[in-house]
């Protein structure tokens, strides 16, 4: 009778501990164990330690509510994995499993990580953000977020901003939040709503599946007294943040911004911002992107090595070419412009510029090195000052400007390129971007020219430098028009000046005296 009573047990825990078999590499191994506790579930601490050879990692597990405890792991690597799990709830401790990952499908390239000033996936392929913002866009309802989802899809943007706790706006929320309420009607931030944490999970699974990066902002000032996430207690916002990291890490797509307009979240001393940094940190084994995101020109103290970017608020840099480099130039790590104005009708000088402007902001930021976040604010009545429901920045659903329809056009500039852009000759020539060996970006943004006489700088940044005797093409394109056109004479290059080079016969490039020109200049 014991041998069959033990037997019993032992398939009750086999059926107990759910997971899956295999997982490709970079994908979300997720490990399921159900136990009965007493007091809060929150409190119980779960981890799993996974291993593969030398590749070790332990992380945290999490309570999805009902007596339901999961483990998930993202392996960056293939072959079999084992993994152990720990904790003080004798139904949670010791339990043991292995599955085998595989190789990644073929959109999978892992998580961004830094590259230098710039950004790449975990496989190698190059990575260049080229964002847009919504920030209640999952907050609104199903029929709306997958309206958004479609937008982005077919604007062709590779990373969207937005906020994790719910904007005060005038508008009828999904009636789910993330902490369970006490009996006097305040929250209970110590017992999280797994209703509110799976819904969220789901938006962003499927960013996902279009190859959009999540940018999660995790706190924000626009609160407005309404529920009062952004005044929670420090003990309260230290376990927020282990428990988002415990079930989100996992997913190779999402980066975390501490907050949007950090200094306006009156309710968080500013001495604990660094503190967050370093929980969510600790809290994510992968390293995702992280960073923090100020109010207009408010720029944090991004030398610390646990922000692996800038996220900054301040439209001053990309206003002319140039200029951007010099942030980068100060922080030496990946610069991400994430506000620069918005193209759009509001009756605010931040959300009324023309598409014109907002792409050329993007591109001025680009050719420096840097890069520049899309957003848009249009409203039904123009001069409006107040967010109404087809704000693309606060619901998402479609776009209705025009910007966005050149974006696919600018992610194949991009991905064209033989090395990430960056100044050739910063500070003696604005104009001239080097992007890989014997690659030239020369953007004249609002400016009309009749000719471009080829003239290069010596300096290349940190690529080969030109030669005598080498022959180019030069293709003339417009960035608004989205058109390339071959100029049909092929340059050879004079013998180097001591700082620029020229061709030998000294000719140019007739332009269409028109805005908005990129040449690509493409050593043959």
């Amino acid at each position: 009778m014991k041998r069959f009573l033990f037997s019993l047990l032992a398939l009750l825990l086999v059926l107990c501990a759910a997971a899956q078999d295999r997982v490709e590499r970079w994908g979300c191994y997720e490990l399921t164990l159900s136990a009965t506790v007493p007091g809060n579930p929150y409190d119980v601490a779960l981890t799993a330690t996974f291993t593969n050879g030398s590749d070790k990692y332990t992380v945290r597990g999490f309570c999805d509510g009902e007596g339901v405890f999961k483990v998930r792991f993202m392996p960056p690597s293939e072959g079999r994995w084992t993994w152990v799990t720990a904790s003080k709830v004798p139904a949670l401790n010791r339990r043991k499993g292995s599955f085998e990952c595989t190789a990644p499908s073929a959109d999978n390239h892992g998580p961004v990580v830094p590259d230098g000033r710039h950004f790449k996936y975990a496989d190698g392929t190059r990575y260049y953000p080229v964002g847009t913002t919504a920030y209640d866009w999952m907050h609104v309802g199903e029929e709306a977020a997958a309206r958004t989802v479609a937008s982005l899809k077919e604007s062709g943007f590779n990373k969207l901003r937005m906020l994790f706790f719910l904007h005060n706006l005038p508008v009828e929320y999904l009636d789910i939040y993330p902490f369970e309420k006490k009996a006097d009607g305040s929250w209970d931030y110590t017992r999280f709503n797994p209703e509110y944490f799976r819904y969220v999970e789901r938006r962003l699974l499927a960013l996902q599946e279009i190859g959009v990066e999540a940018d999660l902002i995790l706190f924000h000032p626009y609160d407005g007294g309404r529920w009062g996430f952004d005044r929670m207690p420090l003990e309260a916002n230290l376990r927020y943040l282990s428990y988002i990291t415990a079930r989100f890490a996992a997913f190779r797509h999402v980066w975390w911004s501490l907050a949007n307009e950090w200094d306006g979240v009156k309710g968080i001393p500013a001495e604990d911002w660094d503190k967050f940094a370093h929980a969510v940190a600790d809290g994510d084994p992968y390293g995702h992107l992280l960073s923090i995101h100020g109010y207009t020109a408010t720029y944090y103290d991004y030398s610390d090595p646990v922000f692996t970017h800038a996220s900054i608020q301040d439209h001053g840099p990309v206003l002319e070419r140039g200029r951007a480099h010099t942030v980068s130039q100060i922080y030496k790590k990946p610069v991400i412009f994430d506000e620069v104005c918005y193209e759009g009708n509001v009756g605010s000088r931040w959300g009324m510029l023309s598409g014109q402007e907002m792409l050329r902001r993007m591109y001025n930021g680009l050719m420096s090195g840097t890069y520049v976040t899309h957003a848009e604010t249009f409203n039904a009545e123009a001069g409006s000052s107040a967010e109404d429901e087809c704000n693309f920045l606060a619901y998402g659903r479609e776009f209705r400007g025009e910007s966005w329809k050149r974006i696919r056009f600018l992610r194949a500039v991009l991905d064209a390129l033989p090395g990430p852009p960056g100044l050739a000759d910063h500070n003696w020539d604005e104009y001239t971007t080097a992007a890989g060996d014997g690659c030239y970006l020369i953007y004249f943004g609002a400016g009309i020219r009749s000719e471009w006489k080829f003239d290069l700088p010596v300096k290349n940044n940190l690529y080969a430098r030109p030669k005598q005797g080498e022959r180019y093409r030069v293709e003339i394109l417009d960035t608004w028009n989205m058109t390339v056109t071959p100029w049909p004479v092929i340059f050879e290059t004079a013998t180097p000046g001591s700082y620029r080079i020229l061709d030998k016969e000294g000719r140019g490039v007739r332009l269409p005296e028109t805005p908005y020109l990129l040449l690509r200049i493409t050593k043959i």
